[in-house]
């Protein structure tokens, strides 16, 4: 069905605007740029929900270094990398990251329930 992705920035405690992304699905050894986007005002990508995915194994790569030089800051991680499985290509996927200069966290989330059902 899709996904979509959102940063929030803790070091502001607000969304994450102007994040640039990567969408990537792994293929033959090597990763397919699937599609680009920035993250909107709310922290979000909703572009990608309604790609149509298939079943396998995608990355999300997030332009932390981008984001944080913007606000004259420096990064300890230039990108950070989401990698993750899609099992079902009628689920609807949701990644999110939080993002600091120093350190970051991730969630995943599906509509079906837990991720290992």
């Amino acid at each position: 069905m899709g996904i979509t992705a959102q940063t929030l920035d803790s070091v502001y405690g607000r969304s994450a605007a102007g994040v640039r992304a990567r969408l990537e699905r792994a293929g033959n050894g090597h990763w397919d740029v699937v599609a680009d986007a920035e993250t909107d005002g709310d922290g979000c990508i909703r572009e990608w929900r309604g790609r149509k995915l298939e079943r396998g194994l995608y990355r999300i790569v997030f332009d932390s270094d981008y984001y944080f030089v913007g606000l004259g800051l420096s990064a300890a991680y230039p990108e950070i990398t989401v990698v993750f499985r899609m099992q079902d290509e009628t689920d609807f996927y949701q990644i999110k990251v939080l993002l600091s200069p120093y350190s970051y966290s991730t969630y995943f989330g599906s509509n079906n329930g837990p991720f290992f059902s």
